[in-house]
């Protein structure tokens, strides 16, 4: 992830970045930087355990991301911990769950903020940590008076007890810890849903504490990204900055371009052309928004280059194919929790097949054959600046194995937060200074039965995509016989109800439609999710069909999105789920 950024400084471009940039963990990243000066983990290996955990879009048993947080959430759940779950889908976590909160998709920030509304009109928030340590908490609690669970009601679907006993089962049961998941990531108010979200840690004042939300330890040096070495006339011209200032500008601390103003700038010119493409284990045509939009923009290139594994739908689109080396054939230095590091471990080569190189050394013998400067480092020289903090070079941590840093907890009463106030700000200098509301906000999905009534008559259903499929990663893996036989085929979930209704039988075909396209999938029936929720898996492609397209077009759930805006103000984040769709037998 750190690479792409240096290589792309490297070469003189300001465009890197990928599919999740704008949609996965790093609206949380930037947008807790922001706020918290540091994006908080739950602590699961400290002095004690959380007394509650908040699951909200987030199943990570299923998931299991940012360095196996599925096996610390297994483990930390045999402390019994009360459980509150935010999911459209009753998942086996929610079943565990004291109070299960089964919203409307692309709500939760009213449901974040009504939870917030009954905590501060309780009066239970730490009063001592909020004097002390945050800036904006009178401005936070104006902004939410209105926000009763009253309200949110009918908005969110959950009832307004519910919404109650969650908040005040949060505040009863802490210490606790909040996981959250790409789901909040997916709609176009996505900065001021994390936001709001945060806060519920933020009036607990458990930040960085035992069993708490906690910063990590930072055991690993950030990879230099050579972002100086970029002209500053060239880093302005970074497609989305002007716009999305969070993501691309001067509110990121790693800018990211805007890929749907990428994509756009391929097609049109518009502002410059785009007639490069340099792809490093992505296969855009499944996991970008608009499928048939992105490969309209990847026909415009001249150059397309992929590395990867396989030959996907994509690769087999490019001028040029990489072979990519496959984890046993690497060299990487791994920190865990993804931007925490309180663990960091060498992963050792043990394997070479044929011409694979990792993507690393790829980009570092690119840029030596174009005789680009800042190339001369060597790959583990950079490993061996990056684990200057445990003062160890690569070597000497593979043969020690995995180094554990020992947790600190309230590290900001040392110097405070690393935000301008020094304090959590709750109202946000930083949005603020950029343009943006500083505090929180609910904001109705741009496609929803309440928005768009009119399109709602034609696409009666609520469509989510993106449930995680636990023997595939996205839209890896469907190559692999072993894993292939845990889920052959694309599968869409349907309340029995919802399905009679279409004359939809248990395994039938089913076509699902909304206005950018329709897939098929077939169906599962799930009496656990609401009748007016469909929900499609995401990455399906088939790599035994014949042809260059692999399937592509038939069950990719992207082919039902987007990316033509409206995206977030800040983060450029689109609509990836709370769709609208319709559903008949294929």
């Amino acid at each position: 992830m750190q690479w792409i950024p240096r290589f792309a400084n490297m070469m003189g471009t300001p465009n890197s970045g990928n599919s999740g940039r704008a949609q996965c963990l790093f609206p949380r990243a930037n947008t807790m930087g922001l706020t918290l000066g540091g994006l908080p983990w739950c602590d699961y290996g400290g002095e004690r355990a959380p007394g509650v955990l908040l699951f909200w879009g987030h199943n990570p048993l299923a998931s299991s991301p940012d360095g196996e947080v599925g096996f610390q959430v297994r483990d930390a759940l045999q402390a019994k911990p009360k459980i509150i779950v935010v999911d459209p889908r009753k998942t086996w976590l929610a079943k565990q769950a004291q109070v299960f909160l089964q919203l409307r998709p692309g709500t939760d920030d009213a449901l974040a903020l009504a939870m917030l509304n009954v905590i501060i009109a309780d009066g239970t928030y730490d009063k001592d940590f909020i004097e002390k340590w945050t800036f904006g908490f009178d401005r936070l609690a104006e902004r939410v008076r209105p926000h009763t669970p009253e309200w949110a009601e009918p908005i969110t679907w959950v009832p307004a007890e519910k919404i109650r006993a969650a908040a005040r089962l949060w505040m009863q049961a802490q210490p606790g810890g909040l996981e959250w998941g790409v789901a909040i990531e997916h709609t176009v108010n996505a900065i001021q849903t994390i936001r709001a979200i945060s806060m519920l840690p933020v009036l607990a004042g458990t930040i960085d504490t035992p069993g708490g939300w906690c910063f990590g330890m930072h055991g690993l040096a950030a990879l230099p990204s050579l972002a100086e070495t970029l002209p500053k006339e060239i880093a302005a011209k970074c497609l989305g900055a002007g716009e999305f200032r969070v993501l691309a500008g001067a509110g990121s601390p790693l800018p990211s371009a805007h890929m749907p103003t990428v994509f756009k700038s391929m097609r049109t010119g518009e502002p410059y052309w785009t007639k490069g493409f340099l792809i490093f284990a992505n296969n855009a045509l499944s996991t970008y928004a608009g499928s048939r939009q992105v490969y309209e923009s990847l026909m415009k290139l001249d150059l397309l280059m992929v590395a990867d594994l396989f030959m996907t739908p994509t690769a087999e689109l490019a001028d040029v194919v990489l072979p990519a080396a496959a984890w046993p054939e690497i060299d990487e230095v791994v920190g865990m929790p993804y931007m925490g590091e309180n663990v960091v471990l060498a992963q050792q080569k043990c394997e070479q097949v044929g011409e694979c190189r990792q993507d690393e050394v790829i980009m570092i013998e690119l840029a030596r054959r174009q005789g680009l400067p800042h190339c001369d480092e060597d790959l583990h020289d950079l490993y061996d600046r990056m684990l200057a903090p445990l003062g160890m070079s690569f070597k000497e941590l593979a043969a020690h194995g995995p180094v554990r840093v020992p947790m600190k907890y309230r590290k900001y009463e040392e110097k405070g937060f690393a935000t301008p106030t020094g304090k959590i700000e709750i109202y946000s200098t930083w949005l603020e200074k950029l343009g943006y509301d500083p505090l929180p906000y609910y904001e109705e999905p741009p496609v929803s039965p309440v928005s768009t009534p009119e399109i709602a008559k034609e696409f009666p259903y609520i469509l989510n995509t993106g449930t995680r499929i636990p023997v595939y990663f996205n839209s890896e893996h469907r190559y692999l016989p072993a894993l292939r036989r845990g889920c052959k085929e694309p599968q869409v979930e349907i309340h029995p109800d919802t399905a009679k209704k279409h004359g939809i039988g248990r395994g039938d075909w089913v076509r699902i439609s909304t206005p950018h396209g329709s897939i098929r999938q077939r169906a599962h029936f799930n009496r656990d999710i609401h009748p007016g929720l469909i929900d499609c898996q995401f990455g399906w492609w088939f790599p035994e069909r014949e042809g260059w397209e692999h399937g592509i077009w038939e069950s990719n759930a992207n082919v039902l999105t987007s990316q033509a805006g409206p995206y977030d103000p800040a983060m450029g984040s689109y609509q990836l789920r709370a769709l609208l769709c319709r559903i008949d037998k294929a």
